[in-house]
């Protein structure tokens, strides 16, 4: 790894990822791996993860490992596209307007609801029988 500009964190859900930005050839490592490994043939979750990347240019100039870890893979997509985009703010200031027009650098702040008390999950109950 070159030197490291910048680090940031992205969240969805209960997933977690951290991006490095380096120098480089605009090579995206998830957790060690590419993202056609990581993501295998969920195309859905491999668009939502480049989607900062449609609006910015300067990809070819630089390298982004990002670390994931907690939640699911569609939460963990979700991070690392807040991540990337975080990452892409500290690298071009003038990008904001456009990203935070595209909604990508507000953290979704939607979680899962907690179970309550007598019920099965949620808001699910359980079968009424009147006899």
């Amino acid at each position: 790894m070159n030197n490291i500009s910048y680090m940031t964190a992205g969240r969805r859900k209960n997933a977690v990822a951290r991006v490095k930005v380096s120098e480089g050839d605009g090579k995206i490592l998830v957790n060690g791996k590419t993202l056609d490994e990581y993501f295998g043939g969920l195309e859905r979750l491999k668009k939502i993860v480049l989607k900062p990347f449609n609006i910015w240019e300067n990809v070819k100039n630089y390298d982004f490992y990002v670390s994931v870890n907690g939640g699911g893979v569609s939460g963990q997509a979700g991070a690392i596209c807040h991540g990337l985009a975080r990452t892409i703010l500290k690298l071009d200031e003038l990008s904001k307007s456009v990203l935070k027009k595209e909604g990508l650098l507000t953290r979704d702040p939607r979680m899962v609801e907690r179970k309550k008390p007598g019920r099965p999950k949620a808001r699910k109950r359980f079968q009424f029988s009147k006899r």
